[in-house]
């Protein structure tokens, strides 16, 4: 990490940039976390890191790329820090950041080099990045596939993070094996659990259930199809959370009525909404943005709305700080809301 996009970072500046990281929401917000000394010293490295980053980015004179380097002065446009709610007791932000982007399964549409592409930007350091950029402003939850763990790991111990992690798990043993690694939460596989309800097998969810709530965490079901949902409330199992994807289709890519290319992710969205309104579990709601076919503005708003408890984001590090402050100003608008938040 460099504080001029060349130089290294000394020890104490990197010592105090870390600092800044920790707290860096409430630092943003204006709240003293550091003594008047390190204040001064952290308004300098703001306002080096909004000049030398933010306001007078690097620009690639051949390509015009300006993304090699992590924009840390945009923590100084941070109006207020992500807001947090409980699940069985333990408190996770209310926008989760997802793990598509980062694990390299970019939903593209016909777009054949995307996943290639963000798996070449998600380089270890733009990943631990992206989780401080995070967690500077109030993110404290990474909902991603389970074979991240070992990331969510070497995060932990080299990087001084702290992120909660929501694994997606596709069985029983792969859901124990990422608790004993230090998962937070575990839920079933959305895709696989539609799989399994269309082959007349909901009792296997049942199952992943009751065992993941012996491990002594939140278990959840995922679905991408309302089917999932009902056939596991119909069978009485009740998770401690449900993730269902919710977007309207008002954007170009949406054609429910032909065949399905990459471009849909909930459907009936009308149904979707007056169904999750009946249930009693938390809801986080995911593809809120289509895969990235929705303004944030919109998408986070309708999911809101329409009744989720949290969302759940695949954001890029230049893109955090905007969505946190898109956010946390719909959450604090006059929401036209039916469902009562439910958190346990």
């Amino acid at each position: 990490m460099t504080d001029d996009n060349s130089k290294p970072m000394n020890p104490e500046r990197r010592k105090l940039f870390g600092k800044i990281l920790a707290g860096g929401a409430a630092f943003a917000a204006g709240t003293t976390i550091l003594s008047t000394e390190e204040q001064v010293l952290a308004e300098k490295l703001a306002e080096e890191a909004k000049k030398n980053g933010a306001k007078d980015v690097e620009v690639d004179a051949l390509s015009g790329a300006s993304r090699t380097h992590t924009n840390w002065g945009k923590l100084s446009d941070l109006k207020k820090p992500m807001t947090k709610a409980t699940i069985k007791g333990i408190d996770f932000s209310r926008m989760m950041i997802g793990g598509n982007l980062i694990g390299g399964w970019a939903h593209a549409r016909d777009l054949l080099y995307a996943s290639d592409l963000v798996k070449a930007y998600h380089t270890r350091e733009k990943i631990v990045a992206t989780f401080k950029m995070a967690e500077a402003c109030g993110i404290n939850t990474y909902n991603g596939n389970n074979s991240h763990i070992g990331m969510l790991n070497d995060y932990w111990e080299k990087n001084d993070g702290s992120l909660n992690f929501i694994a997606d798990c596709d069985s029983i043993d792969v859901a124990k094996s990422v608790i004993d690694k230090g998962a937070t939460a575990a839920y079933h596989h959305g895709g696989v659990a539609d799989t399994l309800v269309a082959n007349g097998k909901v009792d296997v969810l049942g199952k992943f259930v009751d065992a993941i709530r012996k491990e002594g965490v939140p278990v959840g079901i995922g679905g991408h199809k309302l089917e999932t949902i009902s056939a596991c409330v119909d069978a009485k199992i009740e998770p401690d959370f449900w993730m269902k994807t919710l977007h309207h289709d008002n954007y170009w890519s949406c054609l429910p009525d032909k065949p399905y290319k990459d471009n849909v992710f909930c459907w009936e969205s009308g149904k979707v909404i007056e169904y999750m309104n009946s249930l009693k579990q938390p809801w986080i709601a995911f593809k809120v943005l289509a895969a990235g076919a929705i303004y944030p503005s919109d998408g986070f708003r309708y999911a809101w709305e329409g009744g989720a408890d949290f969302i759940n984001v695949g954001m890029y590090d230049f893109q955090i700080v905007d969505d946190v402050n898109i956010c946390m100003g719909i959450l604090d608008s006059e929401l036209k809301r039916k469902r009562a938040w439910c958190f346990t």
